[in-house]
């Protein structure tokens, strides 16, 4: 592939909880060079909502030769309110991109179907996911006149000011207009709906004349999260303090590492561009040794997080990697991308 990449959240704000609450531009920048040098990464996807953060940490990452993609996520906001954020990080995304080696990708949004109030109902995610007429219109296919309507002005308000490649990362229940856009994407995980179905899946994404990258996939680190795929996360019972499982489940590297490995050999294999892992980090989903508190399960972060203490593999770094880590790291550097 020519982007071996992993997703890298400098703070997605989701419903007022922001999932990176500290941000230390030293601390983002070691992890940086960690991702290249010891992930064998050649491209960084960089979310969140504050464009300083975005910028600093897309800066960083440029300076060591990283390729970027720059995707703002202002999540549950209305669509004017999400154009003019757009508007404004299409300049900040070019002023990052003048005078630096490297390349930078911007991205328009992420999945908007469900993250942006207005082409289907309901106030926030939970609540359009929940609605009563949301399967329906999505069935009817009504949602994506709406949903292109939307990237088109999006698309013309980014170019005005941004002159690299534009791109839009959708999900797959969206219909996209691509031919907006310079590189096709989607975030994509298999789970055990799809498994049989998710190389011919694929299909649906190439041959459309761009490249083809996968935004986000990826796995939760405990035993039967491949098959939950991208609902992995919901195992956690919201309405208990402090947040525990709804479930019993047991925790389960190996099968996370084995899921991500394979599904890098498959999109590898399919002739996809490149791959973004989901995800470095997951600062929020801290794990324990209390397996009744452990919610690094829930998480799909190639490193686990600890409350009050650095981890043993990088000094002063309050995390340590995952068996997933070493096995995304070990596909990469026997697949080194070309930029």
């Amino acid at each position: 592939m020519r982007y071996n990449g992993v997703c890298y959240d400098v703070g997605r704000v989701m419903m007022g909880q922001n999932w990176r609450p500290a941000f230390d531009a030293a601390e983002v920048d070691r992890e940086l060079a960690i991702i290249k040098d010891d992930l064998h990464c050649n491209a960084v996807r960089i979310c969140g909502q504050d464009l300083d953060r975005l910028t600093t940490a897309a800066g960083l990452a440029m300076d060591r030769g990283l390729a970027v993609w720059f995707c703002p996520e202002l999540w549950d906001r209305a669509e004017a309110e999400t154009l003019a954020y757009i508007d404004e990080a299409a300049r900040r995304a070019q002023q990052v991109r003048q005078g630096r080696a490297g390349q930078l990708v911007l991205s328009v949004g992420s999945e908007l179907t469900l993250f942006m109030q207005g082409i289907v109902d309901g106030e926030s995610v939970l609540a359009r996911l929940q609605h009563p007429t949301f399967w329906d219109r999505i069935r009817s296919g009504a949602h994506n006149i709406r949903l292109n309507a939307f990237l088109a002005e999006a698309n013309a308000v980014a170019r005005r000011s941004f002159k690299g490649a534009v791109t839009y990362a959708s999900v797959p229940l969206e219909d996209v207009a691509w031919d907006l856009f310079d590189v096709v994407c989607a975030d994509l995980y298999r789970d055990v709906r799809i498994r049989d179905q998710f190389p011919s899946l694929l299909q649906r994404f190439t041959g459309l004349g761009r490249p083809v990258v996968i935004t986000e996939f990826g796995c939760c680190t405990y035993r039967g999260a491949a098959d939950a795929g991208g609902t992995g996360w919901a195992i956690v019972n919201p309405d208990v303090t402090p947040p525990r499982w709804n479930g019993v489940y047991v925790r389960d590297e190996g099968e996370q590492a084995h899921e991500i490995s394979e599904v890098l050999t498959i999109l590898g294999d399919a002739g996809i561009d490149g791959a973004f892992v989901m995800t470095f980090i997951s600062p929020l989903l801290l794990t324990s040794g209390d397996p009744r508190y452990d919610l690094d399960m829930a998480s799909y972060s190639l490193v686990k997080s600890y409350r009050d203490r650095c981890g043993d593999r990088y000094r002063g770094l309050p995390w340590d990697p995952k068996e997933s880590f070493a096995a995304v790291a070990s596909y990469y550097a026997a697949h080194q991308g070309g930029r």
